[in-house]
């Protein structure tokens, strides 16, 4: 029989005589645990004998791991007071470590009666059971056989990539295994990978999740993953068999080709959705603890996410909850950072966000969590919910200023010359202020959220008819140009300037201070055909087409190109921002911009130009370097940048008594026509990476 527990760890813990479960609920009048067997058949309930500072607490000697089980929460029921028990609802515990089965749309997971006015709800008896998962106790986990790579921020190049979407097409991956976490650690995938010269794989959200209703009417998924109802558990539907050993198995595999595992988490908002949503777990067990309610109408969630609810990031328990299960994936599973969705809701209380509030603090200053990377998507819907440059001190950004300014100057819009130098620089405006490195600037031109590459340069309307909202999703202002035919053409002059504008684009983010991320298959030249918003695309159009590895292998060979290049720059290594150019009014110093003349630009030239030469340069006015280590790179380098469209003649100025400026890099087909020593004409739209070479002064 069972037996008061310990309430000091919530969850589900085997101590190997017995299970010792836990369940917060500050509202809940009893607890009953629920036991299944293996053909989802309830067995026994008990109900829970203790409970202390609203820790409900049960032992079960002799329960073994692989016990299925869930929970039913007696409580008050007053919709309108924001009080939602009703134990006919089975609910997953917050704190599970797995499940066992999938969650089916049914009315009987709703708490409501939807025969209820609105504004009148009525309890819905129906058992929910059989269209819930069950809750698995868990045993002890292994040891993972290969290291962390522990690479440094300065040494970082981030890939975003979707599990499902990146692996179901991949030719030299099983069938069997595409789609799933044993597919995304194939052999072939991780010396892809390795060969590309990323160092950090961010992977889209994996939590165990459910698709909405509305997608699972119009026979959609919701592929994306943003949709979490469990924050410890990796989806089923990634896997083969066992969720938990195939996910570390496949970080593992990661960490042993010297690649880090980020990991995109979604706690600002559950699946369980609005009002009238179903009833799967922290509604019915704590609705006002866990969720931010109208301060005048319990009734009603905030809905700062867009998603019908919205996590309440005040309370302590749910805090708690947020950071057990981050150092849960960083211990157990292996992971080496996060991207956190939406941040600022985890900023967030009553009165807007704080940069200081207590949540932002718990994760900024966990010893748990001291080794790794957090970095925040830093907007949300909610009144004052954009916070570029707001958080905690060792957080990064996702940066899209950077995105916007960049997307705008190759498109042509005019006067982008001063904001693109900011975005080329770390974006120092927003970050150095608060003591941040340039590395805070997580610097990208796309993202999963909108256009892939090829298609910023194919389109310039959404085309997201087959998402079934009318078209009227997604983006609408995306900086982005077709070149003259919307979609694909058969006309080589468009496709040529399509192909060099990707280029250009890969190029300036890769040869920017900061930190850059690609998103997986712009490489290749991967196509949505126009959709910018492929969330509920689980198929051809939101699955990765590898089929540009074939018809153009040469944009892959020119974009590790690129990424080689960056590792030879030790100018972006650096962990400050440069700011001089003059060290004495006789030489060149850190960074400067110039103008395709090769001097120095004037006000008026930022304002009419559409080309500029980014130098950064270690040699001082005697020629003698600043950083003299061994094998620290190049004294000098110049990023040539032409937008305009015409050609223009670019000079390098002379750093070095009988230095050489060599051009490593030339995104256009033709070759680079060189008109002097240290001059060359770049084509239109087109750009040029040149390295000082030649004798140092010792």
């Amino acid at each position: 029989m069972i037996q008061a527990g310990n309430p000091g760890k919530l969850g589900a813990h085997w101590d190997g005589q017995g299970v010792n479960f836990a369940l917060y609920s500050s509202v809940a009048t009893a607890v009953e645990l629920c036991l299944f067997d293996e053909r989802q058949l309830q067995t026994q309930c008990f109900h829970v004998p203790a409970c202390d500072d609203h820790v409900w607490h049960g032992y079960l000697p002799g329960c073994q791991p692989g016990q299925r089980y869930g929970y039913r929460v007696h409580g008050p029921w007053d919709p309108e007071q924001g009080l939602r028990c009703n134990p006919s609802k089975l609910l997953i515990d917050p704190y599970a470590r797995a499940f066992d089965g999938e969650y089916q749309w049914s009315g009987a997971v709703f708490d409501f009666d939807h025969s209820s006015r609105k504004g009148s709800l009525q309890p819905n008896l129906t058992d929910s059971a059989g269209s819930m998962p069950k809750c698995v106790v868990t045993g002890p986990l292994p040891e993972f056989s290969a290291q962390r790579p522990e690479i440094p921020w300065t040494d970082v190049i981030v890939y975003e990539a979707n599990v499902r979407g990146y692996t179901m097409t991949h030719p030299g991956i099983p069938e069997q295994e595409r789609g799933t976490f044993r597919g995304m650690s194939n052999g072939k995938i991780l010396g892809y990978l390795k060969a590309l010269g990323i160092t950090s794989l961010e992977l889209m959200p994996v939590h165990t999740m459910i698709d909405e209703g509305f997608l699972v009417g119009r026979g959609l998924r919701n592929f994306w993953g943003y949709n979490s109802i469990n924050f410890f558990t990796p989806a089923a539907r990634y896997t083969a068999g066992d969720p938990v050993s195939e996910f570390r198995e496949m970080v593992d595999a990661i960490h042993d080709a010297g690649i880090e595992v980020i990991l995109d988490v979604v706690y600002n908002h559950t699946g369980e959705s609005g009002r009238r949503g179903p009833t799967l777990s922290f509604r019915g067990i704590d609705n006002l603890s866990y969720y931010r309610t109208e301060a005048d109408d319990p009734a009603t969630y905030v809905n700062d996410t867009g998603c019908g609810n919205t996590i309440n990031a005040d309370h302590p328990r749910v805090q708690a909850l947020i950071m057990d299960s981050l150092v849960y994936w960083h211990e157990a599973m292996g992971v080496d950072g996060f991207r956190f969705d939406l941040a600022p809701v985890l900023g967030r209380s009553e009165f807007g966000f704080d940069p200081y509030h207590e949540l932002l603090l718990q994760l900024n200053d966990a010893p748990a969590l001291s080794s790794a990377r957090l970095i925040a998507e830093p907007w949300d819907p909610g009144p004052g919910g954009y916070q570029l440059g707001h958080f905690p001190s060792r957080w990064a950004e996702w940066n899209d200023s950077y995105r916007d300014n960049v997307r705008r100057y190759w498109c042509g819009v005019p006067e982008q010359l001063s904001s693109l130098a900011k975005r080329l620089h770390g974006s120092s405006d927003i970050f150095e202020a608060g003591g941040r490195a340039p590395q805070a600037s997580i610097n990208f031109v796309t993202s999963h959220d909108g256009y892939t590459l090829y298609d910023l340069v194919s389109y310039e309307l959404r085309h997201n008819e087959a998402n079934q909202e009318n078209n009227r999703d997604g983006h609408s202002h995306n900086y982005s140009c077709n070149h003259g035919v919307e979609g694909e053409t058969q006309d080589e002059e468009i496709n040529r300037l399509r192909r060099r504008q990707r280029l250009n684009l890969m190029a300036t983010l890769l040869f920017s201070k900061g930190t850059p991320m690609l998103l997986a298959g712009d490489e290749c030249g991967n196509s949505q055909g126009g959709n910018n918003n492929a969330y509920a695309q689980d198929n051809e159009t939101g699955w990765l087409d590898w089929s540009g590895l074939e018809s153009d292998p040469d944009f892959l060979s020119q974009v590790r190109k690129l990424v080689s290049l960056r590792k030879r720059m030790p100018h972006l290594k650096r962990t400050a921002y440069l700011h001089a150019h003059d060290s004495n009014g006789e030489g060149w110093l850190g960074i400067d911009w110039l103008h395709p003349g090769g001097k120095h630009m004037h006000v008026e030239q930022w304002l009419r130009e559409h080309a500029l030469t980014l130098l950064f340069s270690d040699v001082d006015h005697s020629g003698e370097r600043f950083d003299k280590r061994p094998g620290h790179g190049h004294s000098a380098v110049a990023i040539m940048l032409n937008a305009d469209a015409d050609s223009m003649e670019f000079s390098l100025p002379e750093l070095l008594p009988g230095g050489q400026w060599n051009v490593e890099f030339y995104s256009a087909d033709s070759g680079l026509e060189q008109t002097g020593p240290s001059t060359w004409r770049l084509l239109s739209r087109s750009v040029a990476c040149a390295f000082l070479t030649g004798a140092v002064a010792s």
